[in-house]
């Protein structure tokens, strides 16, 4: 069987969520027995891939920088039409095998409309609506993925296939989980600093935080690491007008090496997003056993299960309250890592790139 699959995305240097999807799938179907296949990977000019190709994994450069799936891939498939295509994300080429799969990672778009542009809403809209009318079957990364595109689009569930994103294992075990001996504490954001991210109420629940409780901790520090994105301008203007904005860390992109040292000296992670089609820096978090608050909205509950603090992302006061349960409460810090650590053996890319062959060969 010949398996084309788009990894235009998986090879870039700077990744976020869906890039790191793409490039975790590759690898881990890389390492299983897949020899009787013959599976082609279409990237764009300048990939770098830092681990080893089986020798049925080819890899076919496509050169083009603009309209890279809409006439490159497209190109590609009426010269060299593979059985199966996998398209990681949205966008499927007009020309495309009976049998292609898309993964379609959320609709944040249909439910916060302002923080998306005119064109960048028509653009997802309808890449979805292509998505659903081209593909043989469509992956989704949770329950909540699922119901969304049957509520939106009136999908058949029998064509949409849950598979959970994987997480690295729990490679960074934690020494001990008293607080008495520190005189720091850092609480930390990953993700695209956007409106969606309700990073303005994380800033003013870190204010009410400091504000509100006897600290143990003569420093606490809320660090927030990303991108900007739309809405960047309402975040910087929360901090700039922050009663403690000394205390608060803004980091752009950064390379894996640095976010790994972040999450090893972390104390608490907070994601308070209003949606999220999965979620995966709850995962990671939790793999460093960092104790997770997180937003009861979308997907959130369903990755986090009851590993994390789950707050209402509009109530700044009961996310002020949460950092201050698991600051000052050493045993459900402690239960909230083991928990964490727990919660994460239900998650591997390993186990995500199985399934997903699954579907392919299905």
């Amino acid at each position: 069987m010949n398996i084309g699959i788009d990894a235009s995305r998986a090879f870039i240097k700077e990744k976020t969520g869906i890039e790191e999807y793409s490039y975790q799938l590759i690898r881990n179907l890389a390492m299983m027995d897949l020899k009787s296949h013959q599976i082609f990977l279409y990237a764009r000019k300048n990939s770098v891939i830092d681990f080893n190709l089986p020798s049925n994994f080819k890899l076919k450069i496509i050169s083009l920088n603009k309209l890279w799936t809409q006439i490159g891939l497209a190109s590609e498939m009426m010269k060299n039409k593979p059985d199966i295509l996998f398209i990681p994300s949205y966008t499927i080429p007009q020309t495309h095998p009976a049998k292609t799969i898309v993964t379609i990672h959320g609709l944040e778009y249909k439910y916060f409309p302002e923080c998306y542009s005119i064109k960048e809403r028509l653009f997802l809209e309808l890449n979805t609506l292509f998505s659903i009318k081209w593909s043989s079957k469509v992956i989704v990364p949770s329950e909540s993925t699922k119901r969304d595109l049957i509520k939106f689009y009136k999908v058949d569930g029998d064509k949409i296939k849950v598979v959970y994103h994987g997480a690295n294992s729990s490679k960074y075990q934690v020494v001990s989980v008293r607080q008495d001996f520190k005189k720091s504490f850092n609480i930390l954001f990953v993700g695209r600093l956007e409106k969606r991210k309700n990073i303005v109420n994380l800033v003013k629940a870190f204010e009410l935080f400091k504000k509100s409780y006897k600290l143990q901790a003569t420093s606490y520090k809320l660090i927030l690491v990303g991108k900007a994105g739309f809405g960047f301008s309402e975040i910087k203007k929360a901090i700039e007008e922050s009663l403690f904005k000394k205390d608060i860390i803004l980091k752009n992109y950064i390379t894996e090496a640095e976010k790994d040292e972040l999450y090893k000296k972390s104390d608490l992670f907070v994601l308070p997003s209003l949606y999220e089609g999965f979620g995966l820096p709850v995962l990671e978090a939790m793999s460093y056993g960092v104790p997770v608050i997180c937003s009861n909205a979308s997907s959130l509950p369903e990755v986090a299960g009851d590993a994390a603090l789950l707050v209402d992302p509009n109530n700044i006061q009961e996310i002020a309250d949460a950092m201050n349960r698991v600051f000052s409460d050493d045993g459900l810090r402690n239960k909230m890592i083991e928990k964490g650590f727990k919660n994460m053996e239900k998650f591997s890319w390993g186990k995500c790139a199985g399934e997903t062959m699954e579907v392919l060969l299905n």
